[in-house]
């Protein structure tokens, strides 16, 4: 009865945490080692909590001497273990978050050119061989004439072709 305080406000930590975790069990889309690794977590701090002398047992048989050093070894892994599980995430976050800005700036160029062309161009579809540049027919005329003949483009053209 003399530690009743402190092990019922470890317990209520650790039930609140499961509770977290299972009331987020669809939004949190955790494989399942993860899942179960939590559940065996939880149970062993309940358990640990509860019988703080078997741990001290556990932690001689071990070779570590008392039981708070081993609960501080095995928090020290845990928190590594969270550590490169954070940074394994956020490198995955920073790669989909790369695709999907391409994603959008490839789209935003193509709905960008074409309200600029017109939907006339976009409907056109090019050769796959060729690439993708549209040239309007010259109109006749000695200034088309002499246009195509020199390799220039006229005003007209220069907006579909930009380098």
């Amino acid at each position: 009865m003399k530690y009743f305080w402190i092990q019922l406000l470890l317990i209520l930590g650790s039930v609140s945490m499961a509770l977290m975790f299972i009331r987020t069990w669809s939004q949190a889309k955790n494989r399942a080692w993860k899942r179960i690794a939590f559940s065996v977590f939880v149970v062993v701090n309940v358990y640990a909590v509860l019988r703080p002398t078997d741990v001290t047992w556990l932690a001689q048989q071990l070779g570590v001497g008392r039981g708070t050093d081993l609960v501080l070894y095995v928090m020290v892994m845990a928190m590594g273990f969270l550590t490169l599980n954070t940074f394994l995430r956020f490198r995955s976050l920073e790669k989909k978050i790369t695709d999907l800005a391409r994603t959008v700036a490839i789209s935003e160029g193509l709905r960008h050119n074409d309200a600029r062309l017109g939907q006339d161009a976009a409907k056109v579809p090019a050769p796959a061989s060729a690439p993708s540049v549209a040239v309007a027919d010259p109109e006749p005329g000695p200034a088309a004439a002499s246009g195509s003949a020199s390799g220039t483009v006229s005003d007209s053209d220069s907006d579909s072709v930009k380098a």
